[in-house]
């Protein structure tokens, strides 16, 4: 009897646990399913129609992501179901496809020239790899409310992260752009 109840409050534990961590969490793997039922058919009708006869599929879906995939982002900060989504993003110079990857984002102009946004978590830097060349371009301080810019020009400037921050680096890009250009 007390074996029983022992694994009932333990089982009820892990439940709650998992269930009621404060976590809304992103519902990847529904909003991933979402977003494939809209392309199945230019039709909205159609597209309507599949979703209520999905609806098992979509049950499933918020089950995975209510019981697993929101509390392995809630504990970890990392979603296992973002890597891998591909979209396309309509840019000022063409459309461009952005995939998601573990460690940031890989994006490939109409041309098919790539580029990529990579995050190193050891350094906490942000870097563009482009023609086999790694720039550097920020890295986040430790205590998460500074960065360090990397600049074109190959200065680094310290940043706060805020909109006081961001304007004082704007106001260095652009007066650095507008002294290269006299």
């Amino acid at each position: 009897m007390k074996k029983r109840f022992l694994r009932m409050i333990v089982v009820s534990t892990l439940s709650f646990s998992f269930l009621f961590s404060s976590c809304i969490g992103s519902f990847s793997l529904s909003n991933r399913f979402l977003d494939w039922n809209k392309t199945i058919d230019s039709n909205k009708f159609v597209n309507a129609i599949l979703f209520v006869v999905f609806t098992p599929a979509y049950a499933l879906t918020m089950l995975g992501d209510v019981l697993l995939f929101n509390s392995i982002e809630f504990w970890t900060g990392e979603n296992p179901v973002e890597a891998g989504v591909i979209k396309k993003v309509q840019g000022e110079n063409g459309i461009y496809t952005v995939e998601t990857l573990e460690n940031g984002y890989r994006i490939q102009d109409e041309k098919g020239e790539e580029s990529q946004f990579i995050y190193d978590k050891d350094t906490n830097t942000w870097s563009l790899v482009a023609n086999d060349k790694v720039t550097k371009l920020i890295k986040i301080e430790d205590d998460k409310k500074n960065a360090v810019v990397y600049l074109p020009n190959g200065q680094e400037s310290r940043v706060e992260l805020s909109n006081e921050g961001l304007l004082a680096l704007r106001q260095t890009v652009e007066s650095s752009i507008y002294f290269a250009a006299k």
